[in-house]
């Protein structure tokens, strides 16, 4: 039985629900997974996993810095290890950015980061409006003009492709 770690970094919570997806996908498949946030990840003994799973979510176009602390802090024990990376943001939503080499914030990832994921990942996130507060919906939302999202703050409008995503799971679970 493979022990594996998952890790998040999430913002309004997508992140870890596709965390949870891919967690059920992989002990489907006989892994025995743990899931973290990264803020719980320095209480773990990382060595004692055999793979090692991130994912992290996109605000204002950018990763969280506690997420390059993380990695560039572990590179050594996560390259020694079966490892993976998944960014999720909503720019994914569009197909021609909705795969590793073509989303930015994967490719920006790699050029920030000292670690370099075996396996990569993007999947399109969700919009909450009725969640967020007014600075976050006015932005988002300007954001989503800007971009020919949705723009109506009564809406949430969810973007994972659900299928990819245990699509990932299931080929990192045989990596």
């Amino acid at each position: 039985m493979t022990n594996t770690l998952i890790l998040y970094s999430t913002v309004d919570g997508q992140t870890l629900a596709i965390c949870r997806h891919l967690q059920q996908v992989l002990e489907k498949n006989g892994a025995r997974v743990t899931l973290a946030s990264l803020a719980q990840a320095d209480n773990l003994v990382l060595a004692e996993f055999d793979k090692v799973l991130i994912g992290a979510s996109i605000r204002y176009g950018k990763h969280r810095p506690e997420l390059y602390a993380f990695v560039n802090r572990h590179k050594a024990l996560l390259d020694s290890k079966p490892n993976g990376f998944f960014s999720v943001n909503v720019v994914a939503r569009k197909p021609e950015k909705n795969t590793p080499e073509t989303n930015p914030y994967i490719q920006k990832f790699l050029q920030l980061s000292q670690w370099q994921p075996q396996m990569l990942g993007v999947f399109a996130g969700k919009i909450d409006y009725p969640r967020y507060g007014f600075f976050d919906r006015q932005m988002i939302r300007f954001i989503m003009w800007m971009t020919k999202g949705p723009t109506d703050i009564g809406g949430t409008f969810e973007f994972t492709d659900w299928a990819k995503v245990t699509d990932f799971g299931e080929a990192f679970g045989r990596q």
